[in-house]
C-alpha cells in the first residue's frame, strides 16, 4: 500500500489531503550520481547555498526531498518533500539524525507553519518486499513531489539516486541533509512524520515495542519477533533476519 499527502502554507498550515491510491503501477527510475567534487565542504549546518544557485538560474520554486526508514525490519519507508520560503525560514533546521525527538519535533511545526509546502508519502512493507528497499524509496520521493501543492522548478533529492517521472529536473546530492537546508527540512518531515507511523503500529501491536525502536532490529524487537512471530502486512519479509533464504 503506498499513501501521499501535501499541504501548503504560507499561513496556518492546510490540512492534509490524501492523494495516493493502492496498486499503483512501478515507474522506472533514473539513477544519477553526483559526487563529493562538486560539493566538496560541508557546512556546520544545512543553508541555502545550492538553492541560492539554482534559483539564479531561474530554476524556482526549490524542493528538497528525503526519505527514513530504509533500515527498519518493519514499518513503511517515508518521503518528505518541502518548498521552503527563503523570506520564511524554519528555526532549528538541520540533519535530521543529528536531532533528538523534541528538536524535530519543534522543527517540524516551524516547517509546517513556514513552508510554501509540504508533503509526504509511504510506501508499505509489503510494496517493499514487492520490489526492494531502493525501489520503494525512490517512488515514495516521486509520490511526496507529485503531491505538492505547489510545482516545484527544481528537486533536490538526498543521496545517489533521483526518482524518474517527476515535474521538473532534479539532482541528487550525497549527504544533502547535511548540505541543504531544503532537503534538511524534508528529512525532518519524513522522520517525524514515519515515527507517529510506528507509534500507531505499536498501539495496534503493543508486544512489538514499536514505539521504542520505531522498527529498527534492536536487541529488543528480536526477541519480540522470537516471542510472537513476524506481524502480518507490518513487518518486512524479504529483510534478514525474517526472509526465510
Amino acid at each position: 500500500m503506498m499513501a501521499a499527502f501535501g499541504c501548503c502554507s504560507p499561513g496556518k498550515p492546510k490540512a492534509l489531503r490524501r492523494t495516493g491510491t493502492t496498486g499503483d503501477k512501478r515507474r522506472t527510475m533514473s539513477r544519477s550520481r553526483s559526487g563529493p567534487s562538486l560539493f566538496p565542504d560541508l557546512p556546520p549546518i544545512p543553508d541555502l547555498a545550492l538553492e541560492s544557485a539554482l534559483l539564479r538560474d531561474g530554476l524556482g520554486p526549490i524542493c528538497g526531498v528525503d526519505e527514513a526508514g530504509r533500515g527498519p525490519l518493519a514499518g513503511p519507508v517515508v518521503a518528505a518533500a518541502v518548498i521552503l520560503d527563503p523570506g520564511r525560514l524554519p528555526d532549528g533546521i538541520d540533519d535530521s539524525k543529528r536531532m533528538d525527538a523534541p528538536r524535530r519535533d519543534a522543527a517540524f511545526l516551524s516547517i509546517l507553519g513556514g513552508a510554501h509546502a509540504v508533503a509526504f508519502a509511504s510506501v508499505a512493507a509489503e510494496a517493499i518486499d514487492a520490489s526492494d528497499i531502493r525501489k520503494a524509496s525512490l517512488e515514495a520521493m516521486r509520490r511526496a513531489v507529485m503531491a505538492l501543492a505547489l510545482v516545484p522548478g527544481f528537486v533536490l533529492c538526498d543521496g545517489r539516486d533521483t526518482p524518474g517521472a517527476l515535474p521538473c529536473p532534479a539532482r541528487a546530492v550525497i549527504k544533502g541533509d547535511q548540505r541543504s537546508m531544503s532537503v534538511a527540512a524534508a528529512s525532518i518531515v519524513a522522520k517525524v512524520m514515519r515515527d507517529r507511523m510506528m507509534d500507531g503500529a505499536s498501539l495496534r501491536h503493543p508486544t512489538y515495542g514499536f514505539a521504542a525502536h520505531k522498527g529498527y532490529g534492536t536487541a529488543m524487537h528480536l526477541a519480540a519477533l522470537a516471542a510472537n512471530g513476524p506481524a502480518g502486512r507490518l513487518h518486512r519479509m524479504s529483510f534478514r533476519p525474517l526472509r526465510a533464504n
